[in-house]
């Protein structure tokens, strides 16, 4: 997902994302879900009449406020998921961050500057809507003389690194994307139960925009019928090889988020759209579900911000981090040197594209916060229904995030405990030299799914107390 020029400072007219300081938001404050649900009605002030009920009230007549995040531990009573908060969700924001309705015609902008001067207030943003496809001119059909998708996958010696580790079903991949289509033949064992979190309504998008299908009824139900850029994702990471090459995860299983309703512009074309707040709301519960490494083929230009707006997904990258997952992420496709969020994070893997020649697409976006590329043109993968050629680093993506969870099973498998830092620093030592050119801003160079398995079993032998079984030492049994 990429904000474009037509999508730029588009945001939800109705509401605000407002980060509170530690230890200023109500105990009673009810959440989304629950508020969706019914089982609880939303919070008409916040601080008893403090500055921000007063400032709010002002500029927006009225107003609603809720919870945007469930708590991972809340009771299982109706009601309750704005119960259990931990200390992770404390500091990191998840328990303080705040979704505010307002009426249509309030001036936003104005408000989150106001409320931005409120000393208990962390953080204010507006409610960002952004679209998908995260690629470049969409799907291609196949030529006749298409190889198999072999070019993509020798390229980063998939078969070699599959060889090595097949990888493990207990690994659980978050997708976070447009929804899958779980009656495709290539993903019979696959998916995991998702869930979906789309919650737009059409005075959120522009009104030359048509929803399409679901998209105000967050359920569990990830289904895409009408865009297939999950599916594109998918394929690459987890595919049975019915008819392309297997996914380079393995034996994974993915854990199906759809953030992204569909929708089509003026000129016909399909796409998705998603709210950030949708968006982190899916982040949060892949962590919460067990997805230990998470694709993110999604982002927002920096440039598409207001002015000193806190950058979208802070809370939830943090908040995934702590939990000790691995994120994966799309660097955009706009061939300059910008950063999109949340690929710009350092605490994100930056994934950029190359070309199987091994010079970097010129689409893909560059930047010191690259960390590697990976194939991101014509690459074969799923469709909605069949096949597709797909190109964008949204497809580059994928394929560091199956090979982040075949060196999870390997850790797994060697009973070796991995984090994100370790992942990253395998990936990027290992990554092979692009063509003759200048691939500056393109990171380490080119994703090597063996050389990085290989690696990290170096890293395990070197490692005192895993490298070797200890010898017995010959003596009688203890007692």
């Amino acid at each position: 997902m990429m904000t474009t020029p037509a999508l730029r400072q588009q945001a939800s007219p109705t509401s605000l994302l407002l980060k509170l300081a530690l230890g200023e938001t109500p105990d009673d404050m009810p959440t989304v879900r629950d508020v969706t649900r019914r089982t609880q009605v939303a919070a008409q002030s916040i601080d008893g009449d403090g500055p921000i009920d007063r400032i709010t009230r002002k500029l927006a007549s009225q107003f609603k406020a809720a919870r945007l995040f469930p708590a991972a531990a809340h009771p299982p009573s109706p009601g309750a998921t704005h119960l259990g908060y931990d200390a992770i969700e404390h500091s990191t924001g998840i328990a303080r961050t705040l979704m505010l309705r307002v009426p249509q015609g309030t001036p936003t902008d104005a408000l989150c500057d106001a409320l931005a001067q409120v000393t208990n207030v962390e953080g204010v943003s507006l409610n960002y809507t952004t679209q998908t496809p995260f690629d470049v001119g969409g799907a291609f059909p196949m030529p006749d003389d298409e190889d198999g998708g072999w070019a993509s996958r020798d390229l980063v010696r998939m078969r070699e690194a599959l060889a090595h580790e097949p990888g493990d079903d207990g690994v659980l991949v978050g997708l976070i994307d447009s929804g899958i289509n779980d009656r495709h033949p290539e993903f019979a064992r696959s998916f995991r139960a998702g869930f979906d979190t789309v919650r737009i309504e059409p005075g959120d998008v522009a009104a030359d925009i048509e929803l399409l299908g679901d998209h105000s009824d967050p359920d569990m139900r990830p289904s895409d019928l009408f865009v297939g850029h999950g599916m594109g994702c998918a394929g690459i990471i987890a595919a049975s090889g019915r008819g392309m090459p297997r996914g380079i995860g393995g034996a994974c299983r993915i854990l199906p988020l759809r953030a992204l309703a569909a929708a089509r512009l003026p000129n016909s074309k399909v796409v998705g759209v998603g709210a950030i707040s949708d968006l982190d709301l899916a982040l949060k519960l892949a962590v919460d579900l067990g997805a230990k490494v998470i694709n993110l083929s999604f982002g927002t230009d920096d440039a598409a911000l207001a002015p000193h707006s806190p950058k979208p997904h802070a809370e939830t990258v943090a908040y995934a981090i702590a939990r000790g997952c691995i994120l994966i992420a799309a660097s955009g496709n706009n061939g300059r040197e910008t950063r999109y969020w949340p690929a710009a994070f350092p605490e994100v893997i930056a994934v950029g594209a190359v070309q199987d020649n091994r010079v970097p697409a010129p689409f893909s976006t560059r930047g010191d916060h690259v960390a590697l590329c990976a194939p991101g043109e014509r690459v074969l993968t799923s469709a909605l229904n069949g096949y597709q050629l797909a190109s964008g680093t949204s497809f580059a993506a994928p394929f560091v995030t199956g090979v982040a969870a075949l060196l999870v099973a390997r850790s797994h498998r060697r009973a070796f405990p991995i984090d994100a830092h370790l992942v990253r620093q395998l990936l990027v030592s290992t990554a092979q030299p692009f063509a003759a050119v200048d691939g500056s801003g393109c990171g380490a160079g080119i994703l090597d799914g063996a050389a990085a398995l290989a690696a990290l079993d170096r890293v395990i032998d070197a490692t005192p107390g895993y490298g070797t079984v200890p010898e017995s030492d010959g003596g009688a049994d203890d007692g």
